[in-house]
């Protein structure tokens, strides 16, 4: 129950706090610089006021979350640190002798409270009201790019988990009827994926087209279990705890399993907006959503800053409609062409190659066409046509029997041609030398904050910690430059 806000009140330990606690400490000055009744408000109607004991303060549980992220601790030690260390508690509004919260209490905060809120963009907006108010942001510039955080879960080969699945159906079986063995398809001894969904599949059809066995419920269980190994296996070719999470690029070569956070920063490296997708998706079709969170915070905006992944037509296009320019290095692989509404490939500037909607990358590259002709030049985009067969994407996109499967762009465009003049003109090549500081604001977020690795499962516990991680940078830049 939370019937009135609750204000812990120790104004009597003023004078010691003042002692113990000294005016540039970074909580001291976080607390003087932000009201945080604004989490009050938004959270009061997660809460009962009539029915229940008194619940925790929502000011201070959002406290101990933020005092979480600014040291990158535990819950657990993020609490009894709170126990003695006098900063934690003046920050946290506590009289010195008072006992603190169970730290599972965060946890239940984080699920209850903040679930289906959208905290992300609250306190971006918050800081950048406070960083507009203040007059810190004197640009019209924003800096985007995405930064990439792994699962916290480890992904499972697809070939790992198909064949205990299917073990844990046989032991199932032979517990039940030994001598069933004999109906059953030999066991897959190889290490070859194709060969061992064959083999799930084969086991599959048997104890289907056999009801005597396959409605047992240890046995049905397992089966079930089974089916839905071999559908995802189709589509994702991995499997993890963290079902969310997908396989992103950062280059050919090399990928990650987890999430992407994009976002747009002001030249006074205060973040301004941020997005969080899955990990195969791609960085050039985010930047409208950038765009209009930081006009939405309060951002006036005419220039855009970022890598070749934000010079695709649509975003040309959109950046014209509203007299923006965009400050992005024009590579041909982006430009789409007369593509139709709807077909979402996408270009990753990371590993130089597209990637389908359903995640895959292509696997080579192939230009056709001549130079300084009136025909276009056409760039060809193939994909393994293995993983098309068994996509469950496929229809429409993958037609049956086809030997190849290819995505094909056309390199010029009008817009790309006034493109092309304005990245020769020194207004580009200034505002460019500015995108270096969401780098380092990347680096910053991983290697200070903890967001190099997912704290929990899924989007939305992945949105909390990013909110938390943003929100913390932003207040820390604000007091620098004030």
């Amino acid at each position: 129950m939370l019937s009135t806000q609750q204000k812990i009140q120790f104004i009597s330990y003023s004078g010691l706090y003042d002692i113990i606690v000294p005016k540039d400490n970074l909580l001291r000055k976080i607390n003087d610089l932000i009201d945080f009744s604004f989490i009050y408000e938004e959270l009061l109607a997660k809460y009962c006021h009539t029915n229940g004991r008194n619940a925790e303060s929502p000011i201070k549980m959002f406290k101990y979350l933020l005092l979480k992220t600014i040291y990158t601790v535990s819950d657990v030690d993020v609490v009894e640190r709170s126990r003695y260390d006098m900063s934690f508690k003046y920050f946290l509004e506590m009289a010195p002798e008072e006992d603190v919260i169970n730290s599972s209490s965060l946890t239940k905060f984080r699920k209850l409270r903040l679930k289906d809120m959208d905290l992300l963009n609250l306190l971006i907006n918050k800081t950048v009201s406070i960083a507009l108010e203040k007059g810190i942001i004197k640009s019209k510039s924003i800096i985007v790019d995405a930064t990439h955080t792994h699962s916290r879960s480890n992904p499972y080969t697809a070939l790992e988990v198909l064949k205990e699945r299917s073990k844990l159906l046989r032991k199932a079986i032979y517990q039940i009827d030994e001598e069933y063995k004999e109906n059953l398809p030999h066991k897959n001894e190889s290490n070859d994926l194709d060969q061992e969904l064959t083999y799930c599949k084969e086991l599959q059809r048997i104890l289907d087209q056999d009801q005597s066995i396959s409605e047992i419920p240890a046995v049905k269980e397992k089966l079930n279990l089974l089916k839905e190994t071999i559908e995802d296996t189709k589509e994702y070719y991995l499997l993890s705890k963290d079902d969310e999470a997908r396989l992103g690029h950062k280059s050919v070569d090399s990928s990650f399993f987890g999430y992407k956070t994009h976002l747009a920063m002001t030249e006074e490296r205060i973040i301004t907006a941020a997005v969080v997708t899955t990990g195969e998706k791609g960085d050039g079709p985010e930047l409208p959503r950038l765009l209009e969170i930081s006009q939405k915070n309060g951002m006036e905006v005419d220039t855009i800053i970022g890598d070749a992944a934000y010079s695709g037509k649509d975003n040309l296009q959109l950046a014209k409609e509203q007299n923006i320019d965009i400050v992005a290095r024009l590579n041909p692989a982006v430009s789409q062409g007369c593509r139709k509404e709807g077909d979402h490939f996408h270009y990753n500037k990371d590993a130089g190659m597209f990637v389908c909607p359903a995640g895959h990358l292509a696997i080579r590259k192939v230009r056709g066409g001549k130079k300084n002709v009136p025909e276009n030049q056409v760039d060809s985009y193939f994909f393994d046509v293995e993983k098309c067969k068994v996509c469950p994407s496929r229809e429409g996109c993958y037609k049956e029997g086809s030997k190849t499967k290819s995505y094909s762009i056309s390199i010029k465009s009008e817009l790309h041609k006034d493109q092309m003049a304005f990245q020769e003109s020194e207004y580009y090549r200034r505002k460019s030398k500015e995108r270096y500081k969401i780098e380092a604001k990347n680096s910053e977020l991983k290697n200070v904050h903890g967001y190099g690795r997912a704290d929990s499962y899924g989007v939305q516990n992945m949105e909390i910690q990013g909110a938390m991680a943003i929100f913390t940078v932003n207040l820390k830049k604000i007091l620098k430059l004030i």
